[in-house]
């Protein structure tokens, strides 16, 4: 089972959330970060060229192995249905369609049709208050509640936790804090569950099916893409800094989500362009320790040392 959990607790702060701040001196010092602002339309080229291909791939299986569906959907599913996640995550902070609630809302729902979950509109409604009260209590629901941790608080148990991971993290927010479904989510779930029939009954049957859930399923659980969850914002380091950066290659596949201090000091500005604001203002992100593997983010939580510690306000 492992040894328990020395700390099972969370780690409360009681200094300003550190982005606010950090951002405002940023801005004084550096004005020419503003250009850095505004629309980024590469991922309206490359998100359907990812969709089609992850469709390609369910018709591909439908007369495969089981075996071999189960790997694929491990290793090439999990992994592109997670970049379309993190491609998700990207899209609900307006970076696309800026001025144009209609089609982000839309593009949205088109990111998430292999993933198989019609999670778009309900995504954004909870994390833009994961930006605005980063560490609350209740409203930030990116991070696991008191309960998982007290739960599963041995190494054998976090690994449990871990590939229960897409199921925590989808139902957490619904119990914890819910809040009324709006009519987007009614039009995301019609078309998620259209889409789902037609890979079903006309595309790739039931193991084609399986590479596109199931590798989403398998993609946020022991994968070595769910990393991030877990690198974001657990204390790792002995300044206790809230949020932590990763800066390593899986960034060119999950749209520099590792860049995370400078996402949320600046959650306007588009993937793209978030290694230019670290280029812009060096002395403020250098010298913060970062992470350079997220495969050792999950040894790291898993192991006997490993602490449940996430800051909160």
């Amino acid at each position: 089972m492992g040894a328990k959990c020395t700390r099972t607790e969370f780690e409360y702060s009681y200094t300003d959330e550190p982005h606010a701040s950090r951002r405002k001196e940023i801005l004084t010092k550096y004005p020419q970060v503003k250009e850095l602002y505004g629309a980024d339309y590469s991922m309206v080229a490359l998100v359907p060229c990812v969709v089609l291909f992850q469709i390609w791939m369910c018709w591909m299986l439908q007369d495969s192995s089981w075996p071999i569906v189960f790997v694929l959907a491990y290793l090439l599913g999990g992994t592109i249905n997670q970049s379309l996640t993190l491609a998700m995550h990207e899209n609900s902070h307006n970076t696309v369609f800026t001025r144009n609630y209609f089609l982000g809302r839309v593009f949205g729902i088109f990111i998430t049709l292999p993933i198989g979950v019609p999670a778009s509109v309900a995504f954004k409604k909870y994390h833009s208050e994961h930006h605005q009260f980063m560490g609350d209590d209740m409203r930030d629901q990116d991070i696991p509640h008191p309960i998982e941790a007290a739960m599963f608080n041995r190494t054998f148990t976090k690994v449990i936790w871990l590939i229960l991971n897409p199921f925590f993290y989808a139902l957490r927010p619904c119990i914890a804090y819910p809040k009324p479904i709006t009519p987007w989510e009614v039009v995301s779930f019609t078309v998620q569950m259209l889409f789902n029939y037609a890979m079903m009954q006309y595309v790739g049957g039931a193991k084609g099916f399986f590479y596109l859930l199931g590798g989403s399923l398998l993609g946020m659980g022991l994968h070595p893409m769910a990393g991030h969850f877990i690198s974001e914002h657990y204390i790792f380091f002995d300044n206790g800094q809230q949020t932590s950066s990763y800066y390593g290659p899986m960034n060119y596949i999950c749209w520099n989500v590792g860049y995370h201090n400078e996402h949320h000091d600046f959650p306007w500005i588009s993937y793209r362009r978030l290694p230019e604001l670290k280029k812009i203002a060096p002395e403020y992100y250098d010298p913060l320790p970062h992470h350079t593997s997220w495969v050792k983010c999950l040894v790291d939580f898993c192991n006997e040392a490993g602490d449940w510690t996430v800051c909160q306000n």
